[in-house]
């Protein structure tokens, strides 16, 4: 089986700890590992480990401002995941609700055919 270009994405978004992280650059766009580190009561190895798996897998971007690393989300590759399973299945279901509100529609549209007081009065007068 081939790999898909998604895989370090889903790989790195596995982990809690790295969501976590994400969601604290998104929410502090521009922190550094120090701080992602303190933030999660990590070593800072620990934090850089973290950190390069998220930029292999393309979901932050750093920015080395002197001897520090600024970390930024880059939500691109989440977007790529939505469009992907979303977009088909909601054109699948999309469609599907457009046949069923067809149909329910055609339904109604008989039964009020079949129930209106014209066709109720040639009934009786067929049957008279």
């Amino acid at each position: 089986m081939k790999s898909d270009p998604l895989d370090p994405v889903f790989a790195a978004l596995g982990n809690a700890t790295r969501r976590l992280i994400l969601d604290e650059l998104r929410a502090r766009p521009g922190i550094t590992i120090a701080a992602v580190a303190e933030k999660f009561k990590m070593s800072g190895v620990a934090a850089l480990k973290h950190v390069r798996i998220l930029e292999d897998a393309g979901l932050i971007v750093t920015e080395k401002i002197g001897r520090e690393r600024h970390l930024h989300f880059n939500a691109t590759h989440i977007q790529l995941i939505y469009d992907r399973w979303t977009n088909e299945y909601s054109q699948f279901w999309t469609a599907r609700m457009a046949d069923m509100k067809e149909r329910i529609e055609a339904g109604i549209a008989q039964r009020e055919r079949a129930a209106s007081p014209r066709n109720n009065t040639e009934k009786r007068k067929k049957y008279a």
